[in-house]
């Protein structure tokens, strides 16, 4: 899998340095870093109004050994967007995809049911959605920008009993429609 993301980035990359005046920029999302979240984004000029981002996030820590608490997960999500103004500038529009491989207990799952923090569960997610957004700029090279995404999800996952227990009760899936991205981001364009 590593090979694939680092693969995505290079064709980012590629892609972004065969466009007219390209510019790249580097980001991370503060919300993502309030979930204790290290995370990196990646986003390159297609054309005037297009541009191509690809955000990674990896958490690899249990906050409570002996409760088992943890959100251990990783992350990448691409999306396409399209300014309205220019790109870097103003509102935008966007379609993201993304896939996620997780192993959560003893934290409640955001937009499920309040149970859920009663048992671990260990799998992956993939899904689609639409993205509104607006980037403001601070100066030549920073911006700020907010962005809210919905869409639906599909994930497999093994369900334990108790978070810290690890008494398996079975393989799920579920679909989910709602909430799919949110946005805070620091930026820093390189030209």
């Amino acid at each position: 899998m590593k090979k694939l993301i680092l693969g995505f980035f290079l064709a980012v990359l590629w892609v972004g340095s065969q466009a007219n005046a390209q510019v790249i920029a580097g980001k991370t999302n503060f919300l993502y870093w309030g979930t204790t979240t290290p995370n990196l984004g990646l986003e390159v000029g297609l054309g005037k109004k297009t541009t191509l981002e690809l955000v990674g996030g990896y958490n690899p820590w249990t906050f409570d050994k002996d409760e088992n608490k943890k959100i251990k997960h990783w992350l990448v999500m691409p999306e396409f967007r399209y300014w309205l103004c220019e790109r870097f500038n103003g509102h935008f529009f966007g379609l993201h995809t993304g896939y996620t491989f997780y192993n959560v207990s003893g934290v409640r799952i955001p937009f499920q049911e309040e149970w859920t923090k009663d048992h671990r569960y260990q799998g992956w997610a993939t899904g689609v959605g639409l993205s509104y957004g607006y980037s403001w700029v601070l100066g030549k090279r920073w911006n700020i920008e907010a962005s809210i995404g919905v869409g639906y999800v599909y994930t497999n996952y093994d369900r334990y009993e108790c978070a810290t227990c690890g008494r398996f009760k079975g393989s799920e899936d579920k679909h989910y429609f709602g909430p799919t991205k949110a946005s805070i981001s620091l930026i820093y364009i390189f030209k």
